[in-house]
């Protein structure tokens, strides 16, 4: 896959994600030819819009949102928007990683397996969030029946959680979203973990920011392009 196609498709991976989210807590999301967007506000964490192309222009994006109260956000995806003249203000800005197909997976610590049940995703989602009852309900069993997603957890000798991802597959690329390592475990192992469980004839992709960053391309990511998200205020 050249560049752009693989950029392309880690877009429309990761609104693919915003959607089945949104889906598990009973909402639907709408896709146009330049942007998706949800009519009603999205979960904690998610935008309610997302540029899937670089053409795109805020009206893409903000006629489709609910802005009556303060808290709506874009994912821009190409980085390509100002949207300070509307109110938003630049949150954060992240890279986008492609890791090449046919690479193989780093040797991984710990035993890394997919996430089949709801007591198993409900210990997932607490160690994603440190313990906060409140985040770790974003995530819900209705997941689990998606056959796009696929929540996979590390476990060490005593069947502690080392940590996790979400890998999306409704391109030809594996999107890594929502990757986390618990106090005490190296991010590097994560990824690893997690390559391992990824084909490896696919592209792996996802975005990350700051020190986050680091341990990603330390097991063979490259950055693609970078990427925006603006917060109404």
């Amino acid at each position: 896959m050249i560049i752009d196609d693989v950029l392309g498709a880690a877009v429309r991976d990761n609104a693919d994600w915003c959607q089945a989210m949104c889906r598990a807590h009973g909402l639907t999301g709408t896709f146009g030819p330049r942007a998706w967007t949800s009519a009603v506000r999205t979960p904690l964490y998610y935008p309610d819009a997302v540029t899937l192309t670089e053409d795109a222009t805020a009206g893409d994006v903000l006629t489709g949102i609910d802005r009556t109260a303060p808290g709506a956000s874009v994912k821009d995806s190409h980085a390509r928007l100002d949207l300070t003249a509307e109110g938003f203000r630049l949150l954060f800005e992240a890279s986008w990683i492609h890791r090449p197909a046919g690479l193989p997976a780093p040797a991984a610590t710990g035993d890394w397996r997919p996430v089949r049940t709801p007591e198993e995703l409900a210990a997932w989602a607490l160690a994603w969030s440190g313990g906060d009852t409140d985040e770790a309900a974003l995530f819900r069993p209705e997941l689990l029946a998606d056959p796009t997603v696929t929540v996979i957890a590390g476990h060490g000798p005593d069947g502690r959680i080392l940590g996790g991802a979400v890998l999306g597959t409704s391109t030809r690329v594996t999107g890594i979203s929502n990757l986390f390592a618990v106090d005490g475990t190296d991010p590097a192992h994560v990824w690893s973990g997690t390559l391992g469980l990824i084909p490896a004839d696919r592209p792996a992709v996802g975005y990350e920011s700051g020190d986050d960053l680091a341990p990603a391309l330390a097991t063979g990511f490259e950055e693609l392009a970078p990427l925006r998200v603006w917060l109404a205020g």
